[in-house]
């Protein structure tokens, strides 16, 4: 783990004093839950002080980008680092970038279908042409056994993210990735298209929204199968804080590498100079 100068490679240093952007992963890296975590206020301050550009990134998409902006405000963050980012918009773009006349069989909650609605996507419970699914806190089985009719019947498979569980307060609830699981033991298909991290489709999204190079781009999270994966995976400087899911024993196991490794946000702001 590093923890000071001495520590960094000098290499993955230097390559800190050329980023001008940060996609900032939210669940486990600045907040957990309701919590925000010591030092992520300040770390904005000190970003402010360096003119850098940041977009929060999140694969949650059990809430609108809306929500976010609330959450980030009612926690201390004001602008310009109110800009929010969910694999939930990502993938309604990709949607209506890709299946622009077309109507979906969207799994959602209240909150999701209204922000879907909301952009122009058409949405259909009897004769869709194509599956949508997303992180769906109101999950059923009704609605799973929807899913499964629509995916054995051949229709194109479309899923948010592949996060298997989101942080709380408590421990983890099942994200999509358990659904995705479910829908694959029942039909024995896995999505054609996964839009969030690691995977390109929310990157090329989120690097249109900052006008920034990839060169001076890091992803900042706190997985090492999603923010870490989506940073090596797209040509982005990987930074790994250990406030959320990944611990020593995940992180000497895994092949996934970060660039850097830092405990908290704060902690990166001293190798920014």
């Amino acid at each position: 783990m590093i923890q000071n100068k001495q520590n960094i490679n000098n290499v993955q240093t230097d390559k800190l004093k050329d980023i001008k952007c940060l996609f900032l992963d939210m669940d486990g890296t600045f907040y957990v839950g309701n919590q925000i975590l010591p030092g992520s206020l300040e770390f904005l301050r000190e970003a402010a002080k360096r003119d850098l550009e940041i977009l929060f990134l999140t694969n949650n998409s059990s809430r609108s980008a809306e929500y976010y902006v609330e959450k980030l405000k009612n926690m201390g963050v004001k602008s310009p680092f109110l800009n929010v980012l969910t694999s939930g918009q990502a993938t309604g773009r990709y949607v209506l970038k890709n299946f622009p006349t077309q109507k979906g069989f969207l799994l959602a909650n209240s909150i999701v279908t209204a922000e879907m609605e909301k952009i122009g996507l058409q949405i259909d419970e009897q004769n869709p042409d194509y599956v949508l699914i997303t992180y769906d806190t109101e999950l059923d089985y009704k609605k799973l056994d929807r899913v499964c009719h629509f995916v054995r019947a051949g229709l194109p498979y479309i899923a948010s993210h592949p996060d298997f569980n989101c942080p709380m307060e408590y421990g983890f609830a099942p994200d999509i990735g358990a659904t995705i699981a479910y829908v694959a033991a029942s039909t024995g298909r896995e999505p054609d298209v996964i839009i969030g991290k690691p995977h390109k489709f929310i990157i090329e999204d989120a690097i249109s929204l900052v006008n920034q190079k990839k060169e001076h781009i890091a992803m900042v999270g706190d997985r090492l199968y999603t923010d870490i994966a989506a940073a090596i995976d797209n040509g982005l400087l990987g930074i790994l804080v250990m406030s959320g899911e990944t611990d020593q024993k995940m992180l000497a196991k895994s092949e996934i590498k970060p660039d850097l490794v830092f405990e908290r946000l704060i902690d990166i702001v001293g190798f920014l100079d």
